[in-house]
């Protein structure tokens, strides 16, 4: 039988960054899960070489579990390894790899766990899910999700076994991604007046979203259980101007707001709106969209709700909120399921050079996945 550690040797070797195919890791995947005794329920993907994965253990009905992660990593480019991101290299209680924290551990636990239960005993099913492009907007498993929607899938919950050193986390901050596109009218530098400069426009709203940040702070929703209590607006990239004495024509910003269950992320958007109005309609020129190109609700499962419970006492730690997405709003948007997450790794190691994941967490994993399995024997 195949331990956790052997199989995320075997995933990880497969490079599955979002730009890239899943294909082979997918096949991998569901060729262990017939050899185990599950079948294939779903197997679909929207983009060439891009496959989701539902595979289902014990009855064909029944309210039973669904165990989620996805199979997509970042790129390593321009990263400083010190050993080979695709290969897992163990030193002492620590296997380095690409994904091995987020979120190859958990895929790897799910499949052993899966082929270490007895399924004879199980009176209601194991739902093994897979996704793709997680990492660039939970692209894939919305197709994954609007499938088992219109077969009506019924489980009991999910757990999403994103990175959390095995604490249980009933609830993450919503996202909403997009951008603050601005245009102006081009005019030689030496006489800026005859033009509308696009920058001018963007740093404008620079300072609306800043102020948007400060009403959060002060008026928003809170919640104590995030390290930062409220809904937050951030711009990451700024791109304009074609050359010094041009009077800029375009300049493009993108966004993102991780909005508490209690904000309307759409309301905020709409205040980002209303300042662009204003700011158009004073320069009397140009125009400013704020477009929204990407969004996943956040994931708010009551803490005492059977399902995180359940989790509690078999991961036998503690409970809390985490502050990075996961697709778990979208299961519990999408399919009514109750959601938690769970698993091994830190989201503080992803998305580094030299990301690991230790041997204890993975062991930790396998015991949690074996006592939530034995609640449905």
């Amino acid at each position: 039988m195949h331990t956790t550690p052997e199989t995320l040797a075997t995933l990880v070797a497969f490079p599955t960054i979002s730009a890239d195919k899943n294909e082979a890791l997918i096949r991998y995947a569901a060729t262990r899960i017939t050899e185990a005794g599950g079948w294939i329920h779903t197997l679909a993907g929207a983009k060439p070489g891009k496959f989701n994965l539902l595979a289902s253990f014990g009855p064909e009905t029944g309210a039973g579990l669904v165990l989620s992660g996805h199979s997509d990593v970042v790129p390593v480019a321009g990263q400083d390894w010190r050993t080979d991101p695709f290969t897992l290299t163990q030193r002492g209680d620590k296997l380095y790899a690409r994904g091995s924290s987020d979120m190859k551990g958990f895929l790897s636990a799910m499949l052993t766990a899966a082929e270490r239960c007895d399924i004879k005993k199980l009176s209601r099913p194991l739902h093994l899910a897979f996704s793709y492009d997680e990492e660039v907007g939970c692209i894939g498993v919305r197709d994954l999700l609007a499938r088992l929607k219109a077969e009506n899938f019924q489980a009991q919950g999910c757990v999403i076994g994103e990175p959390t050193e095995m604490r249980v986390a009933t609830g993450h901050k919503g996202k909403l991604a997009g951008c603050i596109c601005c245009r102006g009218l081009p005019a030689h530098s030496a006489n800026p007046t005859l033009g509308c400069n696009a920058i001018h426009l963007a740093a404008a709203m620079v300072r609306e979203a800043e102020a948007l940040q400060v009403w959060l702070a002060k008026h928003g929703a809170r919640d104590a259980a995030y390290p930062l209590p409220y809904s937050s607006v951030h711009i990451g990239t700024i791109s304009g101007g074609t050359a010094l004495n041009i009077v800029p024509e375009a300049c493009e910003m993108q966004f993102e707001i991780r909005s508490l269950a209690a904000d309307d992320p759409a309301a905020l958007v709409e205040r980002l709106r209303e300042a662009a109005s204003r700011i158009v309609t004073a320069s009397g020129k140009g125009s400013i969209e704020v477009r929204v190109t990407n969004q996943y609700p956040g994931l708010d499962t009551p803490p005492n709700s059977p399902l995180a419970q359940t989790a509690l006492l078999a991961a036998d730690t503690e409970i809390g909120k985490i502050g990075f997405g996961t697709e778990g709003g979208l299961f519990e948007e999408t399919l009514g399921l109750p959601t938690i997450v769970c698993g091994p790794g830190s989201i503080d190691r992803a998305h580094k050079p030299d990301e690991y994941v230790t041997t204890g967490e993975l062991a930790a994993c396998d015991a949690f996945l074996d006592r939530m399995i034995a609640t449905l024997a």
